[in-house]
């Protein structure tokens, strides 16, 4: 009797997880310190590890001493409309009100996040390229792209 018992819990769990959506893997290749440098400008990129379901970011750009601007940034799980988990970009520049861009499953390295509903960008994709981290952002059909090309910080690209 307590074998039935126990073969029928394990299918219950079984049914129950198998009905849960499965959770997305965080991009933890981003994970890092990252900095671009051309002359005088500069750009910087800091993600902590994945780590209770968050990675927490950190931007900011300047020319020489003078910050020009600078963002904090979350990647999360979240259970998209239909029912499927997607990971979800949030973005607050400036400190501004966060906006929230949804991860694309469209085909393409790396992970991109959209939000069609936001004037720019719309489209925000991050990839390596060995050592490196690139980025790119630009409205849905790829115009008014910008990239970054960031090196590991403190050498090592």
């Amino acid at each position: 009797m307590l074998q039935y018992l126990a073969i029928g819990a394990a299918m219950l769990l079984s049914a129950a997880a198998a009905a849960e959506p499965a959770t997305p893997a965080m991009p933890a290749w981003m994970s890092g310190c990252w900095v671009q440098e051309r002359d005088t400008r500069w750009s910087e990129e800091c993600w902590m590890a994945p780590r209770a379901g968050v990675m927490l970011g950190a931007g900011r750009t300047g020319d020489g001493d003078k910050l020009r601007d600078w963002e904090a940034m979350q990647i999360m799980a979240a259970e998209a409309a239909d029912g499927s988990a997607r990971l979800e970009f949030w973005a607050s520049p400036r400190g501004a009100a966060r906006v929230r861009f949804t991860q694309s499953i469209a085909e393409m390295e790396g992970i991109a996040f959209v939000n069609a509903a936001h004037d720019y960008p719309q489209r925000i994709h991050y990839w390596r390229e060995g050592a490196r981290l690139k980025v790119r952002i630009s409205l849905l059909d790829g115009s008014r792209a910008a990239e970054w090309d960031y090196a590991p910080m403190g050498g090592g690209g």
